[in-house]
């Protein structure tokens, strides 16, 4: 069947490179119709189109960071560099800038505290970054020319808009701010948890996207105009397409998610839990990077539509994909009252509807394609029973992401403490980090950090690499009027049935010594 007029998107091409989590992506100036993606691999990546086929090809592989990549964005070509320079922000606080022809970087931008996971470009060769350490800083070539500082918890988003002069920062303590010539101008509310993404529509209109699982419209005055709803889960980016106010999203539900005149106009499932990050080419292609390493293209174009192998291919992936009924995504499931098979014979009445049935026993979840007129598998859903913790940062603790958030009890009577931690993280460190914070008996290190050690087993910097993640992480999803800042969680780590930070639940207590109580003997 012919594609209809502005008709569906199917995939274009999956492009292998990153050996982990992509968590940004950037349409590219140079080579036209490319793009860079940045991933928890420590790389960042530069992808031309490969002239008469459908794919990608990868330029080269850029390194400078230390540590994770969260971010990337292109800063527009001047005299010195014609072909525009990319610049990429990580963990390690660093913000790289490298040339379109260099793995290595040109410099190396240093100011923050903490990660750098924003960044956006102005038309004069400005730079916004937005970090953990709650600041915003604007750079002009190598120097920081000010530091925005008014957020109470980590900036997650940042954008220059095209008024000169004029920059926003999204938050975690879930407001917007309007900042005019390094001043807060002017303070926008309304979302219920982390804002994640920013977007710009006009000089007067932007967009944002939140762990709110809602996407807002606002007016640069103040007001918001809009509220989108459809994610069922965290919504981690938001990108818009050209020369119009339709835009793309993508979150924690698995899914991308195409907006057209207001309305959710197409859902893509895909086989990974988190889809972390979209840019939209200026061909109107949508290019998304997930937890599973791989990025993915989607196309309007019949021209550029992946083979009917390669998009069986894609089906069969997704339809052999596992999905742990506690992210809620697809809502409360009891899996005796469902119907069997006979149920996907009635056709669905939008697109992206899910339907569950049972078929021998096993609970399957389908999604209605209106473009197609059929029910595709998106999985099948499983108890979370065998899986393997593939957390990838997606646990928040005061903003920040944190592979785990433990509960730390020193004395049954006393306060529980919450301590952060990242594989990457050395475990002594970290807990004498703690015990210091709390101002906490140092005779109790070697308890923490053998507790630390305990309930990451398995989890080194070697085998994070989520070539194929396990979907069932499906950490952190917000539900509608619970306590925010909070992110359920599965209740036991696989590796050793404890340790997962489940909010209001009995915490997971380190005995004291040999069962004395430290404080009495």
């Amino acid at each position: 069947a012919m594609a209809a007029e502005g008709g569906a998107y199917r995939l274009r091409c999956s492009l292998v490179g990153h050996g982990q989590d992509v968590r940004g992506l950037t349409c590219g100036l140079f080579p036209q119709g490319g793009f860079v993606s940045v991933s928890r691999d420590r790389t960042a990546r530069l992808w031309a189109p490969d002239g008469p086929n459908r794919g990608f090809t990868e330029m080269h592989c850029m390194s400078g960071h230390s540590n994770f990549v969260s971010c990337v964005c292109i800063v527009p070509p001047s005299d010195l560099y014609p072909r525009g320079l990319i610049a990429t922000g990580g963990n390690d606080h660093n913000i790289c800038i490298f040339t379109v022809d260099n793995p290595a970087p040109l410099y190396v931008l240093k100011g923050h505290k903490n990660t750098v996971c924003s960044l956006s470009s102005g038309k004069f060769g400005t730079l916004l970054s937005g970090s953990w350490d709650t600041t915003a800083k604007v750079w002009l070539n190598e120097r920081c020319m000010m530091t925005l500082q008014g957020h109470t918890a980590a900036i997650w988003a940042v954008k220059i808009l095209p008024e000169q002069g004029l920059m926003l920062t999204g938050s975690a303590d879930k407001t917007i701010k309007l900042w005019k010539a390094g001043r807060c101008e002017r303070t926008f509310t309304g979302h219920e948890d982390c804002v994640r993404g920013l977007a710009v529509l006009s000089e007067m209109e932007f967009l944002s996207c939140a762990n709110d699982a809602s996407v807002r419209r606002w007016q640069i005055s103040g007001e918001c105009v809009q509220v989108y709803y459809g994610h069922t889960n965290y919504i981690y980016s938001i990108s818009v397409f050209p020369k119009c106010k339709d835009f793309v999203t993508t979150g924690e539900d698995r899914s991308l998610r195409i907006w057209k005149q207001g309305e959710c106009a197409q859902t893509i499932r895909l086989p990974a839990q988190s889809v972390w990050c979209c840019c939209v080419l200026d061909n109107g292609d949508i290019v998304v990077g997930a937890s599973d390493g791989i990025i993915r293209v989607f196309t309007e174009s019949l021209e550029r539509t992946a083979s009917a192998e390669e998009i069986q291919a894609f089906e069969n992936e997704l339809s052999q994909a596992s999905i742990d009924p506690k992210t809620g995504d697809l809502g409360d499931i009891n899996a005796d009252d469902l119907p069997g098979r006979e149920h996907l014979k009635d056709p669905g009445t939008r697109d992206g509807q899910t339907r569950l049935i049972k078929d021998n026993g096993k609970v399957e979840a389908y999604q209605w394609s209106v473009s197609e007129g059929r029910w595709i598998k998106i999985g099948d859903v499983v108890g979370s029973s065998g899986a393997t913790q593939q957390t990838s940062g997606k646990v928040l603790f005061e903003g920040k992401e944190y592979d785990y958030v433990f509960t730390i009890d020193v004395n049954e009577s006393g306060p529980s403490y919450k301590l952060p931690y990242n594989i990457t993280d050395d475990p002594w460190l970290t807990a004498y980090n703690f015990l210091q914070k709390n101002d906490l008996n140092p005779m109790f290190l070697d308890q923490v950090a053998k507790f630390i050690i305990d309930n990451t087993k398995g989890q080194t910097l070697l085998n994070t690499s989520a070539q194929f993640s396990d979907p069932f992480t499906g950490a952190g999803r917000y539900v509608p009027g619970s306590s925010s800042g909070s992110s359920t969680v599965p209740a036991a780590d696989p590796f050793t049935g404890t340790g997962r930070y489940v909010p209001g639940s009995a915490s997971n207590a380190v005995a004291p010594v040999g069962g004395i109580d430290p404080y009495t003997g």
